[in-house]
């Protein structure tokens, strides 16, 4: 780290490589197929302790706390704005047992860990149990996606993660106000009237907030260009105002208000809430790298044997013993227990609240306060490294895997899409086909396509399809409306490169053209639904062939001159749609589908 003389960066430069670092890392970590949390750690850990070009307590000074517990607050209200109830109504009890009886369990377990482990005293295993009750959720969102887990225990681990974050941060007061107690003149009924109006405080601000908010974008009281901002100044407020009377409620206010929020129907609520996952993003990167550039070499240093122990301890008994007993003789299978007990990764919360009650009971006079956040860092690495490589095998080991490949959504029941969909399916690939109109699914059932009778933006298609099963979406209804509307909301959720449509009937026309950000990518010889259709009345059919180096791509033009490839399918499983200008790889394992002639009347013609 820089000597007391090195004046530093200056605060706009170090703004800068935070941002620069946090993204990147971000980005390398999609590329890569990584959890980022890693490369966001180990990023802050080398311009920091590692390089000494970044000193956060040095270069920004007081910033530094009040910024990363705001920074905190929104992350908890973005993740209190993604908790939808209906959607908790597979895995309700699970998850109340997760909270009401795991919570306290692992607080406990914790916190033996942490004295037996780790070997710190009482009174800091006490404060730093109770942080260890949350699991990340920031953490806990990539890691599901990733390994793609079935509905009901992606939501127990994801209801679990984002509500006991502010259990988490509220069993640490509650302990730090009995070690304050304990270790001052403070009587032991004003610190639990200190704590009760704190919690009730943060409760009523956050609701009530919310209630507001929801109430005056419902009746048109703010202009749509104002609700983002209107949004971010109510978090801070309320952030503010309960942490002024309650250190750490604030955490509690926000997600409260973030819940409420996301339960009312908000005619604007799709857009609020991915303008908060973007800013999340943001957010995440830069505290992540802040608090491991903030870390001494010293205090890194400090990490021995009984770390390690207290890392095992924690991963392999205070977690799955707490998990299992919450959810003893409950309907949730042994398989799903079994999963959730050994997935407890850490985040960004666990070391921002970590740090903050160190300092406190460092200056208290607790000797080991300030072990918290070297252990938390200790913590955090290694779970996320752990259930970053391991969730996605241990879940297809236990069953617990939506599809083991990434599949493609159809929407639309014409014959084109059945003959797309048997195409894939022969491929083993997941295909579901969805239409409102019941008579459009007869002949995917015909062909035992798994299908879906009704409208893939509604809420019943949002709880009752599991769409971590489709990494792909085709829209090829009839109506070129619906199908542009279907692509452009599903684009921010599956990515735009992943949706495509079939060509709308009057796109040719400058007057009807629609810009970019409107629709799907094109696919195959981009044709419109009508043209598609009656291909296949000619009798074209969609077929696979493997690229071998007997047979190459040159070889396979040469047989079928008039075929249109549509999509490719790599050894690995990835597939990949084609557009009008896209030519597929010539490599030796290449599954090719096309839209050919079929076989009988090119040899006859």
């Amino acid at each position: 780290m820089a000597t007391p003389a090195d004046p530093g960066l200056a605060p706009l430069l170090g703004f800068a490589l935070v941002g620069a670092l946090g993204v990147g890392a971000q980005w390398l970590a999609w590329r890569l197929r990584m959890p980022a949390i890693v490369l966001m750690l180990l990023a802050g850990l080398i311009v920091g302790p590692g390089l000494g070009l970044l000193d956060p307590s040095r270069d920004f000074g007081d910033l530094l706390q009040p910024m990363v517990a705001i920074a905190v607050a929104i992350i908890l209200f973005e993740g209190g704005l993604s908790l939808d109830i209906h959607g908790l109504r597979d895995a309700a009890s699970g998850v109340r047992r997760l909270v009401v009886l795991g919570a306290p369990l692992g607080w406990i377990a914790s916190a033996a860990a942490l004295h037996w482990g780790a070997g710190l005293t009482w009174e800091t295993s006490a404060v730093f149990g109770g942080i260890m009750i949350v699991t990340g959720p920031t953490v806990i969102a990539p890691l599901l996606r990733q390994a793609r887990l079935r509905r009901r225990p992606a939501a127990l681990l994801q209801w679990e993660a984002i509500v006991n974050d502010p259990v988490g941060a509220l069993a640490a007061v509650l302990a730090f106000e009995v070690v304050l107690v304990l270790r001052t003149a403070t009587g032991a009924g004003a610190a639990a009237a200190d704590l009760l109006i704190g919690i009730a405080t943060a409760t009523v601000l956050g609701l009530v907030a919310g209630w507001g908010l929801a109430r005056a974008f419902a009746r048109g009281r703010v202009p749509e260009y104002m609700k983002v901002p209107v949004l971010f100044a109510a978090v801070l407020a309320v952030f503010a105002a309960s942490d002024h009377v309650l250190h750490e409620s604030g955490l509690l206010a926000v997600t409260l208000m973030g819940l409420w929020i996301a339960n009312v129907e908000l005619p604007s609520y799709v857009e609020l809430r991915r303008f908060k996952e973007h800013a999340t993003v943001l957010l995440v990167s830069g505290v992540f790298i802040l608090l491991a550039a903030n870390m001494d070499r010293a205090t890194l240093a400090s990490l021995d044997l009984r770390a390690l122990l207290f890392v095992l301890a924690v991963v392999f008994l205070a977690r799955p013993l707490a998990v299992l007993l919450s959810l003893a003789f409950s309907d949730v299978p042994w398989a799903e227990r079994l999963l959730v007990a050994f997935t407890g990764p850490r985040g960004v919360v666990l070391v921002a609240v970590a740090g903050l009650f160190g300092e406190r009971l460092a200056e208290l006079g607790v000797p080991d306060g300030e072990a918290m956040a070297p252990l938390a860092f200790a913590l955090v690495g290694a779970t996320v490294v752990l259930h970053g490589f391991a969730l996605a095998p241990m879940a297809r080991a236990l069953g617990l895997t939506a599809a083991d490949r990434p599949g493609v959504l159809i929407v639309g029941g014409s014959r084109w899409s059945v003959a797309l969909a048997s195409a894939l399916s022969k491929l083993d690939l997941p295909v579901m086909i969805a239409d409102p109109n019941h008579a459009h699914l007869r002949a995917a059932r015909e062909a035992g396509i798994e299908t879906f009778f009704g409208d893939v933006l509604s809420e019943e298609a949002e709880h009752r399809l599991d769409l971590v099963r489709y990494e792909q979406v085709v829209a090829a209804t009839d109506n070129d409306a619906y199908n542009t509307l279907v692509t452009t909301d599903l684009a921010p959720e599956f990515g735009r490169e992943n949706v495509y449509q079939l060509r709308r009937t009057k796109d040719t026309s400058r007057r009807h053209a629609l810009p970019a950000t409107l629709g799907g990518r094109a696919i195959a010889a981009d044709e419109t639904f009508d043209e598609a259709q009656a291909r296949l009345r000619d009798g074209w059919e969609f077929r696979a062939t493997t690229l071998s180096e007997e047979f190459g791509l040159e070889d396979w033009r040469t047989r079928n001159p008039d075929a249109v490839p549509v999509a490719t399918l790599s050894e690995g499983g990835a597939l990949r749609f084609l557009g009008p200008e896209d030519a597929p790889e010539d490599r030796a394992g290449l599954r090719l589908v096309s839209l050919s002639p079929r076989r009988e009347e090119r040899r006859t013609g």
